[in-house]
């Protein structure tokens, strides 16, 4: 829950609005994306985002979902190999993460399809990952500075902005 607001210096700036009691919306939303970038394309396709919004957190089983999705929308684009520039957050490099991409690179080496190739990132090191600019003005494009966005608005928002069609949520598989 925040928001950009002025205040008196009229600098722009990220503050935290208060949760009202009665609000059932979720305070936060999870967002997975691939950044496209084809240097072979038209100057206006050269960068792309495919994304796909968690209903929930982020964690193990929710990544493989999105990285399954992932694969099969880069094999439909034609490219073989997709490079993943990830942090070390916890839902990218738990174990159960990690044996899926190694079975998938098998199938994928047996069957076809597009392989998956993990560039781990050094700790607390965000500018060299190519799509946390992106992000950055991604969430200054669509923040409002006098209101606080829906969920659902959020989501419209964001999907206007990168030119990517609305999806499903991608679920949480309970136990």
């Amino acid at each position: 829950m925040h928001a950009w607001r002025w205040p008196e210096d009229s600098v722009l700036r990220l503050v935290e609005r208060a949760k009202s009691r009665d609000d059932s919306e979720a305070k936060a939303l999870a967002c997975y994306g691939l950044l496209l970038d084809d240097p072979g394309a038209p100057k206006d396709n050269a960068r792309q985002m495919l994304l796909r919004f968690v209903d929930g957190r982020p964690i193990s089983s929710v990544t493989i979902a999105f990285l399954e999705w992932a694969c099969s929308e880069m094999a439909t684009h034609g490219k073989r190999v997709c490079v993943l520039v990830w942090d070390n957050a916890s839902w990218h490099i738990s174990h159960e993460v990690r044996e899926w991409i190694a079975q998938h690179n098998r199938t994928v080496k047996r069957n076809g399809g597009c392989r998956l190739l993990v560039c781990c990132l050094p700790t607390k090191s965000p500018w060299l990952n190519p799509i946390e600019p992106t992000w950055l003005h991604g969430k200054r494009a669509i923040a409002e500075a006098d209101c606080t966005l829906t969920i659902a608005d959020l989501i419209d928002r964001v999907c206007k902005y990168y030119g990517c069609e609305r999806l499903p949520l991608i679920q949480q598989k309970t136990a």
